[in-house]
């Protein structure tokens, strides 16, 4: 990014996406055509088609559309929630943009949707580390099925040195693994699992499947291991801890994209990083009565 993002003006921020989204000059987002003008006299950044006779600015058709924030603002949001390794909560961001908890709870949840990866995305190759865990709060009961019963089930998939996803599913089975894994890991990738039998079920897909027998201690064996997927799972789960406290199984989905997010594109500066995210922002849009359920 040419700017700090935390001292971004609403005219730089507004000029940045545009610059992002029309690198070749405006273009209009309905008819896809780019004879455009710009409206004299009119608030900032507002052009007005030729072609359709309509008007828009950069916000038209993205996760920005409808929203009274200021760009500067959201700009500032997608910066501090790129750049926060654990995550940053509804009400840090309140208090660090100067927005209603509501607000700041609504955009969070928005900058969590953009981070989906986008269609089209490539499958994980190469060499796939695949775990499960548990998320959720303690119960206070200490058998295990009732430990499991207020926890929700995540499977994630991580390639090493490579981009990471991670899923909720309703149970740990080995149909809801393969359908999980299947959905991200192309089939030419060679898998590394733990010794759990349900795992066994990937070997009708995967051909070469490897796994550590942790029961018997036994960790690494030569290239074989899956300590990055359970080093993605200490973040997502000191970040759920530490960070949002609680996430509920509604909205766990948008939690996971947004740590396997920050995973993949680690190894780039977070300027960079908030620049991807903005990228993705085209063709999304999230509702807040969406998002409370509420038709």
């Amino acid at each position: 990014m040419p700017f700090d993002p935390m001292r971004v003006t609403d005219y730089q921020a507004r000029q940045f996406l545009e610059r992002l989204r029309w690198p070749k000059g405006a273009v209009c987002p309905r008819c896809k055509k780019q004879d455009v003008t710009t409206v004299e006299g009119g608030r900032d950044g507002l052009y007005n088609c030729r072609p359709c006779c309509r008007q828009f600015t950069v916000t038209v058709g993205t996760i920005f559309e409808g929203s009274h924030i200021l760009l500067s603002k959201w700009v500032q949001a997608f910066h501090l929630v790129c750049s926060s390794k654990k995550g940053m909560s509804a009400l840090q961001l309140s208090r660090m943009l100067g927005i209603t908890y509501k607000s700041a709870w609504h955009m969070a949840h928005r900058i969590r949707y953009v981070m989906r990866p986008p269609r089209g995305t490539p499958k994980l190759s190469q060499t796939v580390e695949v775990d499960e865990t548990y998320v959720g709060g303690k119960p206070s009961h200490k058998a295990k099925s009732t430990r499991q019963e207020r926890k929700t089930p995540v499977v994630a998939m991580v390639q090493r040195e490579g981009p990471a996803r991670a899923t909720p599913t309703k149970r740990l089975s080995s149909v809801a693994l393969l359908s999980a894994v299947q959905k991200h890991v192309g089939t030419d990738a060679q898998l590394m699992t733990d010794e759990w039998k349900a795992y066994s079920g990937l070997d009708r897909v995967y051909d070469g499947r490897e796994s550590v027998t942790h029961s018997a201690g036994e960790y690494v064996r030569g290239n074989v291991h899956t300590n990055t997927v359970e080093s993605f799972f200490a973040l997502l789960k000191r970040g759920i801890m530490g960070s949002y406290h609680h996430v509920s199984r509604k909205h766990l989905p948008r939690y996971c994209d947004e740590f396997a997010f920050r995973w993949s594109h680690r190894d780039i500066p977070d300027q960079a990083r908030t620049t991807t995210a903005l990228q993705q922002t085209i063709g999304k849009r999230l509702p807040y009565k969406q998002i409370i359920g509420v038709n």
